[in-house]
């Protein structure tokens, strides 16, 4: 066995194992990435989520998170187009969509659909 490796007071440094390896030889890595400007606008992620509280124990599915691109016609318009092609309920609270169900992903292929 062998000996014990003191836990207390300083130790000396581990040997890294990459310590012998040299660069000479290799290809150049990637490139470095350039800083997109500040301003530029991020592509917009809609987010669904299955929703039951407050609901009187019915299950909904919520969209939210349109892009301010998006004007609120528009939404109204996604959500009636979506409502017709499943056959079921929602509506349009604020900047959100709710439709009456629980499948998610039915409501994400829905969605691309009518897009």
């Amino acid at each position: 066995m062998a000996g014990r490796i003191p836990v207390s007071g300083p130790q000396e440094a581990l040997q890294s194992p990459f310590a012998a390896l040299e660069i000479s030889g290799l290809p150049p890595g990637p490139p470095e990435p350039t800083a997109s400007p500040a301003n530029a606008p991020k592509p917009g992620r809609l987010v669904f989520r299955k929703e039951k509280a407050r609901r009187g124990g019915k299950s909904v599915v919520v969209a939210s998170g349109f892009p301010t691109e998006f004007s609120d016609e528009a939404i109204d318009g996604l959500a009636r187009k979506v409502r017709k092609l499943l056959g079921c309920g929602g509506t349009v609270e604020g900047r959100e969509i709710v439709w009456q169900g629980d499948d998610t992903e039915k409501f994400r292929v829905a969605v691309r659909e009518v897009s």
